[in-house]
């Protein structure tokens, strides 16, 4: 047997009222002038408003220049804002885009050079060489789980295709969960970002991959998923069911570093051609690419089945997440959502390059991906 590391190492603060221990932390650390990276709606919004006032005491910027799917330019002009204010830490404030937008200011603040040379797969990658701001990560949504990963991903701003950043160097110092956060969250968002978050857990476990520790939390993520998911969104203020997606949302996270599959290499396709929300772009073909793994692994599927309490076994799996997804709301097929047959050759290219169908429990190829896409058409 090959020898495989495994490294779990991200503190997490987690609870109601978590953010409200925010200041105390960064002044235990010695720093005092935090800018909060966030996103434009956000950055209007009460919930931010209220964040701020439990961080007295500290001289707090707020850069929210972050919109849509996170890009290259928007981590720039949040690393001069770092710079402008004279920051020494940087708190993520937001979603997936925000957070991962937020963990790599610190890169582009200290370092020299264009965030987009930091990306792993670049032909001259730059080393991450220098120590790099202390970075706190608040989400709030509960899907990407970017608070605990150890990667950000940045679209270039011309082609939209998205770039990874990865380094534990990048790992928040801290993660603050608070699922208070989410309670302002509207349906359509609780529900898209939900799916996301089974969506890691679940292709998570399905990957071939060899990861014990990573099976075990997927598991245990669809479970809590799977038992919550309907409540967030059908009773907003269940802090619960809450608090559950938020957990279930670190669990795929922390599990994916395991590795992804095939509907993931779909999802991030459609956002780089169609501008899809990622949550979005998974759920739409999250069962169409299970129904088609079916084969490869028909003994996860019964125990996915099992945790997620599906009557009928194995087979029955996918039925249930096509139902589950209708009451929640995400209904249509990728034409109903904007997608036009005429951008089905980039998407399979897109497709076919990105990495995460590598794990995937059957073998992809270029017509596999075009009749997985014209099929959730």
């Amino acid at each position: 047997m090959s020898i495989t590391g495994f490294s779990f190492p991200t503190a997490i603060r987690f609870g109601a009222g978590a953010r409200k221990e925010v200041a105390k932390h960064l002044q235990s650390q010695g720093l005092k002038r935090p800018l909060i990276v966030t996103d434009k709606a956000l950055g209007a919004l009460p919930v931010l408003a209220e964040f701020k006032g439990h961080l007295s005491g500290l001289d707090v910027a707020v850069f929210a220049g972050v919109f849509g799917n996170p890009t290259a330019s928007q981590a720039m002009a949040g690393a001069q804002a770092y710079k402008d204010h004279k920051a020494d830490c940087v708190i993520g404030f937001g979603g997936g885009a925000a957070l991962d937008v937020a963990k790599v200011v610190g890169i582009a603040a200290t370092h020299e050079g264009h965030i987009l040379e930091y990306v792993w797969d670049h032909p001259k990658v730059r080393p991450i060489d220098k120590e790099l701001p202390y970075f706190v990560a608040m989400p709030t949504t509960s899907g990407t789980g970017s608070e605990v990963g150890r990667s950000a991903v940045i679209s270039e701003d011309d082609t939209h295709l998205k770039r990874i950043v990865f380094s534990p160097k990048v790992l928040a110092k801290i993660v603050f969960a608070d699922p208070e956060l989410t309670l302002a969250l509207p349906a359509n968002v609780t529900a898209a970002t939900g799916m996301d978050a089974l969506t890691h857990n679940i292709e998570s476990y399905l990957s071939p991959a060899y990861h014990p520790l990573c099976d075990g939390i997927a598991l245990e993520g669809t479970r809590i998923a799977a038992r919550s998911l309907v409540k967030a969104v059908q009773e907003p203020g269940n802090l619960e069911a809450r608090s559950d997606m938020m957990m279930a949302s670190m669990m795929g996270a922390i599990a994916f570093q395991k590795d992804l599959g095939a509907v993931h290499s779909c999802a991030h396709a459609l956002g780089a051609v169609c501008d899809l929300h990622h949550g979005l772009a998974n759920a739409l073909m999250i069962d169409t690419v299970l129904a088609w793994n079916y084969e490869a692994a028909p003994e996860k599927f019964d125990e996915l089945a099992h945790v997620c309490k599906v009557q009928g076994g194995a087979k029955e799996f996918v039925p249930w997440l096509r139902a589950l997804k209708a009451r929640v709301g995400i209904t249509g097929k990728l034409g109903a959502h904007g997608v036009k047959r005429d951008q089905l050759p980039r998407l399979v290219e897109i497709a076919v390059a990105d990495i995460c169908h590598q794990t995937n429990p059957r073998p992809v190829t270029a017509a596999d991906f075009q009749r997985l896409f014209e099929e959730a058409m």
